[in-house]
């Protein structure tokens, strides 16, 4: 990682409230060059506290780019951080209304061209695909990174219409911890005791929401860029990595937006900036990267950026399995088109008669965690006790490398003998000692089998054709390995198990799985510079005595028959920001399910919050609680939220709900 230390121009920096025409001001940091002439503003708005949550990651960036040229422009969403007003649901319209609003202020600043655009990551990077749906006028160009056009089946809720259970819940629960944080004394002035208690009064744990629509309806359509991509006029370049679980969208964007205002790059990365140095690697001077995007379309500066490939694309070589690697075996390619040419759809029937898959509630243990961040047990472990409890079909690797890039496909002949369940796929790479390492997966909830939209129970006894996409990968298997293809009828906790579920039967003659086998060619070399940033923030991370819980630990009640996955998150730990904030978190999320029961699967997320500045004596404590169970009709779901300011209880409450559950 190289730190630069010295720019284009010198940078300033200065806290200000952005105000909303309903008289809301939203708390916002701006970083400009010392220069009299105006220039461009780049927007990342979300709501993730830039006092302190993200004030690390933010000064990587922003003042990069304010020393090259640009007003760089940090927002945090109505209700949440420093800024006025009553939080929402997520990506609500008036969050994107607000975001359009903060946009036309900062084309308005004098010391702005009129031009502006839009970055984030995760949430940030949704949000600005949204707003450039909303086509604002100043908007003239967006990079997202890790992000969705599809906020139903690829936005963390569900997956193939089937209830994401350790990811909903484990950021319903984060979301609700965050959400409770109070304004900080220091930014927000005296009324900052007012403004939180008021904020909390409106909280309401957005989990209640999202699991009371399960289908994908107009809910879920609002805000989903994937329902009309032509409303998307501003260039995008889309970024993503083949270990975030929203990669998807980069191959969708890149195929139905107009290739003239397109670019995509999905390396070998996980849920982060791909500067950032997280494993797995290699990482790439990504800041560079979007300069070249900026400087193209907010300056009109020609920087060769629209000469690069459609796609720039990692292609990881075979690997042993391992739940984390600082770099992947690999190397980069480029595709002027999507779907591209070389790359042909090849079917491998799975052979045999019937087989029955009734996989055990708990297949799916070593799933890994659903969005990697870079941490020691993020990725799946060797994957031979999962395709054990699965029925596996297998392919050898015989004279040449079989590489593959983008969606590979199912098609699965099922007969059933209940109303509901689910298919789960997943792609593996066995190495000749027989090591399975994971490459990719997917998931169908059956009664969404029809589509998305709607829940179709299964006739009981009947045979039916099914067909869904894997997620996309890049990948290369190599001569003497074998493909596997392993198809379970569960797959906890990522996958919340259907009532009454008991499996099904594959017709492996009817069935088969598809490939997008790219034919090998050479083609000019892809490269990246070496990852640059401004200087750290120089947050000290305290040593804790006591040390740090396991990220991942799986057990097994040997007597009972019960699973328990517990992760311990480590969003962030002690640290000590340079301004005197101490900031103390913790978090425990346990997934808990009977190996014979679908009914007895569990969640509970605890979490503690602690913000503390000694200088000043404020100190306040956030407490949550969150659980999720479910009978064969409803989900259940319990929160609760305790805040302390100097000790004292200010805010406590609970909230016990009961969803029917529609289609989960």
């Amino acid at each position: 990682m190289n730190i630069a230390t010295a720019f284009p121009y010198g940078t300033t920096h200065e806290d200000v409230y952005i105000p909303l025409p309903d008289g809301t001001r939203l708390y916002a940091r701006i970083w400009r060059p010392l220069t009299d002439e105006p220039v461009p503003a780049l927007l990342e708005y979300l709501p993730h506290r830039l006092s302190d949550w993200t004030a690390p990651r933010d000064r990587q960036r922003h003042p990069w780019y304010a020393g090259h040229g640009y007003a760089s422009v940090r927002v945090d969403v109505r209700g949440h951080g420093n800024s006025e007003g009553l939080p929402g649901d997520a990506h609500d319209a008036q969050e994107l209304k607000d975001g359009v609003d903060v946009i036309h202020w900062l084309a308005q600043q004098e010391w702005c061209s009129g031009r502006v655009g839009m970055f984030g990551i995760s949430w940030g990077g949704c949000t600005s695909l949204q707003i450039a749906a909303l086509a604002p006028e100043p908007l003239k160009a967006v990079v997202a990174v890790c992000s969705t056009d599809d906020r139903y089946d690829n936005g963390g809720h569900y997956m193939g219409g089937s209830v994401l259970a350790v990811e909903m819940h484990a950021w319903a629960a984060a979301m609700l911890a965050f959400v409770c944080r109070p304004p900080d004394p220091a930014r927000a002035g005296s009324g900052w005791k007012e403004m939180w208690l008021k904020r909390l009064e409106a909280v309401d744990p957005l989990v209640h929401t999202w699991l009371a629509h399960q289908s994908r309806d107009a809910y879920w359509r609002h805000g989903s860029v994937r329902e009309d991509y032509g409303a998307i006029t501003a260039p995008v370049l889309a970024v993503g990595g083949w270990h975030d679980p929203y990669r998807d969208t980069v191959l969708r964007v890149v195929e139905h937006l107009d290739p003239e205002r397109v670019r995509g790059i999905i390396g070998p990365w996980s849920h982060q900036y791909p500067d950032r140095g997280q494993p797995p690697g290699p990482a790439i001077g990504f800041l560079q990267e979007t300069l070249r995007w900026w400087d193209q379309h907010l300056k009109g500066e020609e920087t060769g950026v629209m000469r690069e490939p459609l796609l720039r694309s990692w292609i990881s070589g075979s690997h042993p399995p391992a739940t984390v690697y600082d770099t992947l075996p690999g190397r980069w390619v480029g595709d002027r088109n999507w779907p591209p040419e070389n790359v042909t759809p090849v079917a491998y029937a799975l052979r045999g008669g019937e087989r029955l898959v009734a996989s055990p509630q708990h297949t799916g243990v070593d799933a890994g965690r659903f969005c990697p961040s870079g941490a020691d047990a993020d990725l799946p472990p060797d994957q031979r006790e999962e395709d054990a409890k699965s029925v596996a079909f297998e392919f050898p690797v015989e004279d040449a490398p079989i590489e593959i890039l983008g969606r590979p496909r199912v098609r699965l002949r099922i007969r059933m003998d209940v109303p509901r369940g689910q298919a789960v796929a997943r792609l593996c790479d066995v190495a000749p000692d027989g090591s399975s390492t994971l490459v990719t997966r997917g998931v169908l909830n059956l009664a969404a089998r029809h589509g998305r939209d709607r829940a179709d129970d299964w006739t009981p006894g009947e045979s039916e054709n099914v067909v869904f996409d894997l997620h996309g990968i890049g990948h290369t298997f190599e001569p003497g390995h074998r493909i596997r293809l392993a198809v379970s009828s569960s797959y906890w906790p990522w996958i919340w198990p259907q009532a009454g579920s008991s499996g099904f039967v594959l017709d492996a003659g009817g069935s088969l799985v598809e490939l997008p086998v790219r034919r090998h060619t050479e083609h000019p070399a892809i490269a990246f510079e070496e990852p640059e940033q401004s200087e750290p923030l120089g947050v000290v991370q305290p040593v804790t005595l006591y040390g740090e819980r396991p990220e991942r630990l799986v057990v097994r009640d040997v007597a009972t028959g019960e699973w328990r996955v517990e992760v311990a998150p480590r969003y962030g730990g002690a640290r000590v920001h340079p301004d005197g904030l101490e900031i103390t978190e913790d978090a425990r999320e346990t997934c808990t399910v009977q190996q014979d029961d679908p009914l007895s699967a569990r969640t509970r997320s605890d979490r503690t919050i602690r913000l503390h500045r000694p200088e000043t004596a404020w100190d306040v404590e956030i407490e949550t609680r969150s659980e999720i169970a479910a009978d064969a009709h409803d989900f259940l779901t319990s929160n609760e939220v305790v805040c302390k300011d100097g000790g004292e209880v200010v805010f406590h409450r609970t909230w016990e709900k009961r969803i029917p559950r529609t289609a989960g």
